[in-house]
Order: structure tokens, then sequence, then C-alpha cells
């Protein structure tokens, strides 16, 4: 899961009909209460997984959601802003899905093309297609983890892009199991392949695994220049996203409170420095959300600050847009898997609540 800024977006005044009732907060008890979607989107065929947002550009009201139907016979789907599936957009017949994630400017054939990357599970590939067409730009997939036939080494399942400083385009892969000493993710460079189809290099495996279960949600932080996965019943790790900066372990936080797995990762950007990271509890159907930026004694220490109780439910994946988009997300919005066959979109307000801040519409 990847922040993305299109800084001028804060600049437009959006607008569009709002079909549906605000989110309302439900109370469940006095301790406790659940956040309620704005909107819930159209089913997929089989098992919703992870989602990811494409920022329209010249309209953010059109912005695209994608998102996983984790399957044999499986698909990326597209909605829009209300959660309506677009028919035309669907990508269909790929094998078993895990997560997808977005970048910008990837150059093909001489064109700055915003791309969507999906992992593929059985066949052990990445699918790369051009937004906001969805159009293949990878050959029919690239091979990743190859020569490591250990079982499941190389079945994928997490995926994370990077965009650093230069330009450069990194994915950043997970697969269900793999080497617990370090090495458990690996890290592809992104380039024309001189045909204006995209080809991967490897650059670095990184990444301590616990052994405990299996990392699949990975979320990077292109303007600070991290990566951060999930390793599953222990917490989310921390590492610098630029190779060139070593592969030590920065931080390992939330280890503590969590019910079940911790899964989807997301980041709510305020300022350069400042925001909010949402980690799944996904027993307790809520998310935990700490601090982006660390204390002055230690830069990654992420203090927990809030933690809320959605309406999702058992949530995989997760991803937060902090940018104005329309009447209904003015202030961003936080979208998230249930396993109903289904993405729940809410007001970032309503998951903000009295105790978090927000961006100014």
């Amino acid at each position: 899961m990847n922040i993305r800024l299109v800084p001028f977006l804060c600049l437009l005044v959006f607008s569009c009909v709002n079909r549906q009732q605000p989110a309302s907060i439900q109370n469940v008890s006095a301790a406790e209460s659940v956040i309620a979607p704005v909107y819930v989107t159209d089913s997929v065929r089989r098992d919703s997984d992870d989602p990811a947002v494409w920022i329209n550009p010249k309209d953010p009201g059109k912005s695209l959601i994608l998102g996983t139907d984790k399957d044999q016979d499986g698909a990326l789907y597209v909605f829009d802003l209300q959660g309506k599936v677009q028919e035309d957009k669907v990508v269909r017949g790929l094998k078993r899905p895990n997560n997808v994630d977005i970048e910008y400017g990837l150059v093909l054939n001489g064109v700055a093309t915003d791309i969507a990357v999906t992992t593929e599970r059985y066949t052990h590939k990445l699918r790369i297609f051009s937004l906001p067409d969805l159009k293949p730009v990878d050959n029919g997939g690239i091979a990743v983890f190859e020569n490591e036939n250990e079982a499941g080494f190389r079945d994928l399942m997490g995926i994370a892009l990077y965009k650093n400083k230069k330009g450069q385009i990194y994915a950043i892969v997970g697969r269900k199991t793999g080497p617990t000493a370090g090495g458990y993710l690996g890290q592809y460079l992104l380039n024309d392949d001189g045909n204006g189809q995209v080809k991967a290099t490897l650059v670095r495996k990184f990444g301590l695994y616990s052994g405990k279960k299996e990392i699949e949600s990975i979320m990077v932080d292109d303007e600070l220049g991290y990566v951060y996965y999930s390793d599953e019943g222990v917490g989310v790790r921390q590492y610098f996203a630029d190779p060139e900066k070593g592969n030590n372990q920065l931080s390992l936080f939330a280890t503590t409170g969590f019910t079940e797995d911790h899964e989807g990762i997301s980041l709510y950007r305020l300022s350069k420095t400042t925001g909010y990271i949402l980690v799944s509890d996904q027993g307790a159907d809520k998310f935990h959300i700490f601090s982006r930026e660390g204390t002055r004694e230690n830069p990654y220490e992420h203090r927990l600050l809030k933690v809320v109780k959605v309406q999702a439910h058992q949530s995989d994946g997760s991803e937060t847009i902090a940018l104005p988009l329309n009447k209904t997300f003015q202030k961003g919005f936080f979208i998230a898997m249930s396993d109903d066959r289904t993405f729940h979109l809410y007001k970032w307000e309503d998951i903000a609540g009295k105790e978090l801040k927000t961006i100014k519409p």
C-alpha cells in the first residue's frame, strides 16, 4: 500500500452527486462504537482482498478504485468513488491475484504512464497494467523469485511500488513464505524493455521474517523513503526503501494489542513529514493508528494514537487517500476490504474523530 501525491489537486474545487447518506457512528456499547462506511462497493465474484486508488489528475472525482478478486480464476476489479463496478475496465482471467498497488509516471515508449501492479500467486508473476485504461504492459507477466523452488517460496502475495527522488520506480514483492534470516522481500527496478513493455530487474532481497505465519501487506512512504510490512502475528517492520541505504531493520512496532493477524497497512499524509499509519487488526475488525513521524529521541518510534472499529469484516487490505476528491470525500477517504466480497469506503473525518487531524479541503 503506497502513498501517492498529486499536490496541485488541493487547489481544485470538485463536485459530485452523493447517492447515500453520510457515514454514522453506530453505538455498540458505552466503551466501543463501530464506524459505518459511506459506500460499500459492488461485490466481486469470489474473494475480495486488496484495494488501491488511482487519482485522476484532471478530475479527482473520477478517480478509480482497484480491488483484487483473489481466486484461481480471479480478476482485478475497477470501481468508481461510489463503489460502482466499471465493467469495461475489469481485468479477468488472472491466476489468484493477491495484492495490488499503483504508481505514477513510468516512462514507456517515451510517455509517462501510470501503472497498476498485481501479484499473480499461481504463476509467480507480476501483472502490470496501464492506467486508466487497464491495458497489459508486461508481455503476459514478469516472473520473479526465479530459481527459488522451495515450497511456497515463489507464491506471490504482497506488492508495494516505490518511486524515488530520481523518478525510478521499484516493485517491492513478498511471498507466502520465505527465508527467516533475511531476504523475504524482493525489490525489482521497473523499466521499459525497449518495446514499450515493462521489464523488472532484481536489485536486492531483504527483510526479516518471524516464520510464524506469512507476510502479505506491504506499504511504501515515497516521500520519507520507508517501506513497512506486516509480519503476521508479530508486528510491523520498517526498512529503508532505497537499496543504497542498506538492509538493516529500522523498527518493529505494533507488537501488542492485536487480536489476530497484522494485515493491511496504509498512510494518511498531513504534511511532508507528518501523518498516520493505519494497520489492520484482522480478527477484531479494528485498525490501529500510529504516528507517521517518530519522536525526537527516536525517529523510528511510531506511537499508537487511536484504535477504531469498522464494519468491514476480517479486513486483509486497505488504502488511505489524503486528498480532496469530491463533496463526499473532501478530506480524503479510507477503504478497507471486507470478507463479504466487497470493499468499504469511509470518510476520513469519521476515522479521525476528535483525536486525529485532517487535511484542509
